[in-house]
């Protein structure tokens, strides 16, 4: 598999999924008006970022894997302690900043080492936290691929990489990065994180690669909340009332695999309702800083407990 097709297969399992769905649909008779939205935005900051700490490249580019390696559990937001006024996401990367701050990015050594009691101090959260296992592993295999495969240099994997789609498939074969689902008897890979990883580091700055244009939306529960509150995606009235129910979606399922997929390909046809304006990444960033207003964080969105998102 040439490693510059990631995205293309992301999109083309998307679209295979929506030609199928059962739960979740786009109104395409909404997407000319909604992409009309967002034709004069200007999408600079991604939307993981603002909280890069000081310190050169190297810093920088340790921020932006190790954040995104653990930028996952909004299925467990609810339930870890938020700093005031911050959300679950803000909470974890105002806690890794200031770890950075004070005594400089974790080396790959103390990754490859990462316990559970080490990542909770940092985050302000109870070691015994179910989520906080799964950032202690997400680490250490960040902390492994670095040492194994690029001298332990944050910067190694960008510095191996000829695009940014590349460089968002060589984060795809980490498991820290892992996120396949499986819809019918196809596997559908969304690998969010892996390809926002590499959009990040594009944006600080320390990969300046050609090929950001060809990510996809970074498949999470936001983005199709988002849609959904804005008439764009279309769900089921079961599958409504559970959201609303604030019930939690079973990772896998065909009803939370055709959100994020409904997502990805909904985001595809805005950005060709654009004509080129707005590429699928951009898009993105405009649906997710759009939900932080408090209009969507009134209403219920869909949770699901995955190391996907």
């Amino acid at each position: 598999m040439p490693p510059d097709s990631l995205p293309d297969r992301v999109r083309a399992a998307c679209a295979w999924v929506m030609a199928r769905a059962r739960w979740v649909r786009v109104d395409e008779e909404a997407l000319a008006p909604y992409a009309h939205r967002f034709q004069h935005s200007s999408p600079d900051r991604g939307p993981d970022a603002g909280n890069d700490p000081a310190g050169g490249e190297e810093a920088a580019a340790a921020f932006a894997i190790c954040m995104n390696a653990i930028n996952f559990g909004s299925g467990w937001w609810p339930t870890i302690r938020k700093r005031p006024g911050h959300s679950g996401y803000a909470t974890m990367a105002a806690g890794v900043s200031e770890r950075f701050a004070a005594r400089g990015y974790w080396s790959a050594e103390e990754l490859a080492a990462m316990e559970a009691p080490a990542i909770a101090a940092t985050v302000g959260q109870d070691p015994e936290h179910p989520l906080i296992a799964q950032f202690a592993a997400a680490l250490r295999d960040v902390g492994a691929h670095l040492l194994e495969e690029h001298g332990g240099r944050f910067r190694g994997p960008a510095e191996a990489a000829a695009s940014t789609p590349a460089l968002a498939a060589a984060f795809a074969g980490w498991e820290a990065f892992a996120d396949v689902s499986r819809y019918e008897d196809r596997e559908v890979p969304f690998f969010k994180r892996a390809q926002l990883a590499a959009a990040d580091l594009h944006r600080a700055g320390v990969a300046p690669l050609p090929g950001l244009e060809r990510l996809t939306a970074f498949a999470d529960n936001l983005v199709p909340h988002v849609l959904r509150v804005d008439g764009v995606l279309i769900l089921d009235p079961e599958l409504e009332r559970a959201i609303e129910a604030e019930a939690l979606l079973p990772h896998g399922s065909p009803q939370e695999v055709e959100l994020r997929a409904g997502a990805v390909h909904a985001v595809e046809l805005l950005a060709a309702a654009t004509n080129g304006r707005l590429n699928p990444s951009e898009i993105d960033s405009a649906l997710w800083n759009r939900g932080r207003n408090q209009r969507y964080k009134s209403l219920p969105r869909p949770r699901c407990r995955t190391t996907a998102y």
